[in-house]
């Protein structure tokens, strides 16, 4: 299981991704999101933002959607429900 720091970075480092995939200069992001640049440079550097800053950037960078499907695992009550709901998936 990766630790704290590890998620932090990885989060970081795909948004850096997708901002550069996007051809976003660090400046152009924080402009567009609303989050200072200075915020950005740390995120990109440490991992560390705040929430609200974290969505305003994923919405840029088009990644707000997955905010929507954290935490939202479901509560299965037994191996059938899974089998069944992996069958309506496909």
């Amino acid at each position: 299981m990766a630790n704290i720091l590890d998620i932090k970075k990885g989060i970081a480092a795909r948004i850096r991704l997708r901002r550069r995939e996007a051809k976003l200069s660090q400046t152009a992001l924080a402009e567009r999101s609303g989050v200072s640049l200075g915020s950005i440079k740390r995120f990109e550097g440490s991992g560390a933002i705040s929430l609200a800053s974290l969505v305003r950037i994923a919405a840029v960078v088009g990644y707000e959607a997955d905010f929507e499907k954290l935490f939202t695992r479901r509560n299965y009550q037994s191996i059938d429900e899974i089998i069944a709901e992996s069958k309506n998936a496909k």
